[in-house]
């Protein structure tokens, strides 16, 4: 007997039919702009067939990422962010004049050829020292959707007012932008408070929550644990030396922490430093220190616990696989870091000690004991709703009503017999 093959219906495909959206990440200092972008990206591409993305980037490894179908990076001059607060050319041979014309440079001309339907720019709103102003006039004189993402929290409101009334950026955005996009719930905190934000610019702000985040590959971690650890991860650990020796004392002082720690310093991490690190983990029993993996999605998902500084991705991740946190935040020069902390501990979502209270290595033993038994995020509240992305990709398609459309998708099946 000839078997017969029928048709079975799938579930429904939304496609953007030749979109393209162009993502801007300055990434002077850390990998928290890259990240955030690739998140999105990602989440976008998987929900519309028919879309491409393009980030263009200046962090120095973003090559390191794994990128899905349709993403795709543009590499520019890399820049620093020194502890000062100034900045200079990652090849310190070349101006930091000559190196942001070149940027910028390559940013109007990626651009031209790219096309994009929306430009979807990561916090700086003009980019490094002004780099993109060029670039968002073009877009803006054809008709390009502007979209202007911001994390839940910028700086103290002081000091963003003050930063922001220096470069005018209240009126620039204003201006400039179509949509204002800030990365978490409304009742977690408002970014611009503090700020005199005009009624035509806070009607273009879209509070669409925090960004979810997924383990998908964990065959693919260089750094696989077996059973129960503790993750001290830095982000990118330029300014990551005082915790990780706030955690190696504790381990030096305390010879009775028994649980098994996987510290990940970060790329950026000093060199003498992250020498001192690698040698003095070699004497710990229980501790196991590596330099990065660009998997910590996956190596959050399986751990028991995390101690981490308070940036806004390694943030989301403890939410997004719910675990307990212990958080010391970075708070100098800006304060979003101890903001974002100090909001989450009133929440009941984590657990904090101060950069002063993490030296003391009595401290910090006693947290890194009590914080593999502290309660989950979920456990204590559920104001952190993790929806940013589906909302994000719900309002990429209504931005285009004309080519949006939903496919039922046909998938050939062989009955049984």
């Amino acid at each position: 007997m000839v078997s017969s093959i029928k048709p079975e219906k799938a579930a429904p495909l939304n496609q953007l039919n030749n979109a393209r959206i162009l993502m801007y990440s300055h990434d002077t200092f850390g990998l928290g702009h890259l990240r955030r972008c690739r998140t999105i990206a990602h989440a976008l591409v998987e929900r519309y067939s028919g879309l491409s993305i393009l980030i263009i980037s200046g962090s120095a490894i973003a090559g390191a990422f794994d990128f899905r179908a349709r993403v795709d990076f543009v590499k520019i001059p890399s820049v620093i962010k020194l502890r000062n607060g100034e900045y200079t050319s990652l090849d310190k041979h070349i101006d930091l004049g000559d190196t942001i014309k070149m940027r910028e440079s390559i940013i109007r001309h990626t651009a031209e050829f790219f096309k994009p339907d929306i430009f979807i720019v990561d916090k700086e709103p003009m980019g490094l020292k002004g780099e993109i102003g060029d670039t968002l006039a073009y877009l803006k004189s054809r008709r390009t959707k502007l979209v202007l993402g911001l994390r839940d929290v910028m700086d103290s409101p002081h000091l963003l007012a003050a930063e922001w009334e220096k470069k005018d950026l209240v009126n620039k955005i204003k201006h400039t932008y179509d949509h204002i996009w800030v990365y978490g719930p409304e009742k977690f905190y408002d970014p611009m408070i503090g700020l005199n934000i005009p009624k035509v610019m806070r009607d273009k702000i879209e509070f669409v929550g925090f960004l979810k985040r997924q383990a998908l590959r964990e065959e693919l971690v260089t750094h696989k644990q077996h059973g129960d650890y503790i993750l001290i991860t830095t982000g990118g650990g330029g300014d990551g030396v005082a915790l990780i020796r706030g955690v190696m004392a504790a381990y030096e002082h305390d010879r009775t922490i028994q649980h098994k720690t996987l510290i990940v310093l970060g790329p950026y991490m000093p060199g003498k430093e992250r020498s001192e690190f690698l040698d003095k983990g070699e004497k710990l029993a229980t501790v196991e220190v590596v330099d990065f993996d660009s998997r910590m999605e996956e190596l959050i998902a399986g751990a028991t616990a995390v101690v981490s500084m308070g940036g806004y991705n390694t943030f989301c991740e403890i939410l997004s696989f719910d675990k307990p946190a212990l958080i010391i935040p970075r708070t100098t020069p800006r304060e979003e870091q101890l903001i974002r902390t100090q909001r989450a501990v009133e929440l009941g979502m984590v657990d904090m000690l101060l950069p002063e209270e993490a030296e003391n290595p009595a401290k910090m033993s006693a947290a890194l004991k009590a914080l593999p038994n502290r309660p989950k995020p979920s456990q204590r509240t559920t104001i952190a709703k993790l929806d940013g992305l589906d909302n994000i990709s719900a309002i990429v398609g209504g931005l285009f009503p004309d080519r949006t459309e939903t496919q039922e998708i046909i998938a050939a099946v062989e009955p049984s017999n």
